[in-house]
């Protein structure tokens, strides 16, 4: 078997590599996802590994949602989550374990995120037995240390520069049992502030900030503020977006409801200050 950890360089295709390396527990493509991407959860010899690539350059299967970005563009987002990877040393990151440059573009391997992806299609956000609402119907305890380990990882990536997107909740990942959260999928955040080039933005409408849907206006930390704003308040209130609800206290719902404030000059200014305001919340709860 191949050992995908001691490889850098290989003249195969991504998928010839990976079924070459051990019993694949899953494929995502065009079946699950329209980016374009595809990748595998294979069961090596040196454990279970996530490996993602930009797919090929060959036009999508039938049936196959036509990607918004080309293979090339696909490729300039994965070496971007390795710069970020590689950057930020952070326990709520997913964990980068090698880049193999294949005949299709780089493979990245990852270690398996323990857990569950919060984020279900939305004909599921009903289910009660999935991810998405035993997550929201958690402990008040459980989510909270959920929450606590996603601004912290934020600290972090604004520390080295990032700016977050399309981040949602489709991005983590989540063991119920421990409260243990990996975040996954930031291919698409950007290193320092940048304007929005695209109109429309990539992400999930519920977490995204209104600049996200101007063109041309600024997508900074304030950005990063909303969006972190809106994950904790979808969750922390149980689905129902009412802050009278929220599960981590009355000072802590404040904080929330500032940092999701349409006009960006009422949020947070960073996702520090944002961070502190939440701990010195929390504390005040008990």
């Amino acid at each position: 078997m191949t050992d995908l950890l001691s490889l850098t360089r290989t003249d195969r295709t991504a998928e010839d590599l990976v079924l070459s390396a051990g019993e694949i527990l899953a494929r995502y493509d065009h079946l699950t996802q329209d980016s374009g991407n595809v990748s595998w959860l294979v069961r090596t010899q040196q454990g279970d590994l996530f490996v993602k690539t930009a797919g090929t350059d060959a036009p999508p299967p039938p049936g196959g949602a036509v990607p918004y970005l080309d293979h090339a563009g696909r490729v300039g987002l994965l070496r971007s989550a390795v710069e970020l990877a590689r950057s930020v040393d952070h326990p709520a990151l997913a964990r980068l374990r090698t880049v193999i440059e294949t005949a299709d573009g780089p493979a990245l391997v990852y270690d398996r995120a323990p857990g569950e992806l919060i984020g279900v299609p939305s004909v599921q956000r009903g289910d009660p037995t999935s991810p998405y609402r035993r997550f929201a119907t958690a402990s008040a305890e459980l989510r909270l240390a959920v929450l606590d380990q996603l601004l912290d990882a934020h600290v972090a990536l604004e520390s080295a520069g990032w700016v977050a997107g399309d981040l949602y909740d489709g991005c983590l990942m989540v063991d119920l049992a421990s409260g243990r959260l990996t975040l996954i999928d930031l291919d698409t955040y950007r290193c320092g502030a940048s304007t929005n080039d695209m109109g429309r933005m990539f992400g999930a409408s519920r977490f995204m900030a209104p600049e996200e849907f101007e063109l041309g206006a600024p997508l900074d930390a304030r950005t990063t503020v909303f969006t972190l704003g809106r994950l904790v308040r979808h969750f922390g209130t149980g689905l129902t977006e009412d802050l009278c609800q929220f599960c981590g206290g009355e000072d802590a719902a404040d904080v929330i409801d500032r940092a999701t404030r349409p006009a960006r000059s009422e949020r947070f200014g960073t996702v520090g200050e944002l961070a502190a305001a939440w701990s010195a919340a929390r504390l005040s709860s008990g």
